[in-house]
């Protein structure tokens, strides 16, 4: 018989990454468990998500000899990741705070994105109150303010640079994705006539999120369709390539402007979550989640992200016993 084993309150269960690999090197483990500083607070998290970047730094998927992958290895670590707890999102409760916080208390409900302070893929993490967090609005649950999180403040970021006017014609390339989904409905939000672009399979469901018109992106022309847009968002970058891709910038009209997420490293702010609060309270925002995984399934959870296939987020249950 395996003997219990009773985890010290001094520590956590967390999912350490070994060494970069494939998602076997991803590994449940009992580390210490922090201890928030005067300005930092700790939360215990709930729910946490798998998001393409987390699949990119676990792999390293970026040669080492080419110049980002070298600036790569300065930032995160060589051979293995400086950090080894990954993870850029949470969904919790404040368990406890510094003696100078002030903007957060003990059993507030948060949720926000540490970027590559990571960290997240653990019952707890500490991070400054200053860091990119809000309060969690009541009707929403942890498992949703997961999910909105990593697409709410690339897609929110990217549709400012569009200064989207109402009536303008958008397209969206990669509107089933984490990034795409919630850049369809924030472009319908600002008034726009969305057009979203994603495969036969998702056709149907993109336009249930509020797309006025699909492409599929494997059977269909742009060019021929004659159409212009206004504004052009590749929610995609350079992971993927289609002709169809290649013909975005030719459908552009005279003062239309194309931006793709591979344009900078944009910096997280939480007054698009803030907006993202008020459309979920509003009922005009919808949280969407492909599968759910437990965290000791996380490297099933790489796998399935790795696939290339999800619609919207893959979600991390970390807690049981998740009170929203």
């Amino acid at each position: 018989m395996t003997p219990f084993v009773v985890l010290r309150e001094s520590e956590m269960k967390a999912i350490v990454c070994t060494k970069y690999g494939p998602p076997e090197f991803l590994q449940l483990r009992d580390v210490p468990k922090p201890e928030p500083k005067k300005n930092e607070i700790c939360v215990k998290i709930f729910a946490t998500a798998v998001t393409a970047s987390d699949c990119i730094v676990r792999g390293f998927k970026i040669p080492v000899w080419r110049p980002m992958g070298f600036m790569m290895g300065l930032a995160l670590g060589f051979g293995k990741p400086r950090n080894p707890i990954l993870g850029m999102v949470l969904a919790g409760e404040v368990e406890s705070v510094g003696k100078d916080v002030k903007q957060f208390k003990p059993g507030d409900s948060v949720y926000g994105m540490t970027a590559f302070g990571f960290g997240t893929y653990a019952e707890y993490k500490c991070l400054s109150e200053t860091a990119c967090l809000v309060k969690k609005p009541a009707r929403v649950s942890y498992q949703e303010a997961a999910a909105v999180t990593y697409g709410g403040l690339l897609a929110g970021h990217f549709i400012k640079k569009g200064n989207i006017q109402k009536g303008q014609k958008v397209l969206i390339y990669g509107a089933s994705g984490s990034i795409g989904t919630t850049a369809v409905q924030l472009a319908r939000h600002f008034g726009a006539e969305v057009t979203g672009v994603c495969s036969t399979a998702n056709l149907e469901w993109v336009k249930s999120l509020g797309a006025n018109a699909v492409i599929d992106y494997t059977k269909e022309d742009l060019v021929s369709k004659g159409e212009r847009y206004d504004f052009i968002f590749d929610a995609v970058g350079k992971s993927k390539s289609s002709k169809l891709k290649a013909q975005c910038k030719d459908v552009l009209t005279a003062n239309g402007k194309y931006v793709s997420v591979d344009d900078g490293s944009p910096k997280s702010r939480p007054e698009y979550l803030e907006l993202l609060n008020e459309l979920m309270e509003a009922g005009h925002f919808t949280a969407v989640i492909d599968r759910c995984y437990p965290l000791e399934q996380i490297a099933e959870a790489h796998r399935y992200v790795d696939e290339g296939h999800k619609k919207g987020n893959v979600v991390i249950t970390v807690a049981n016993d998740d009170p929203a």
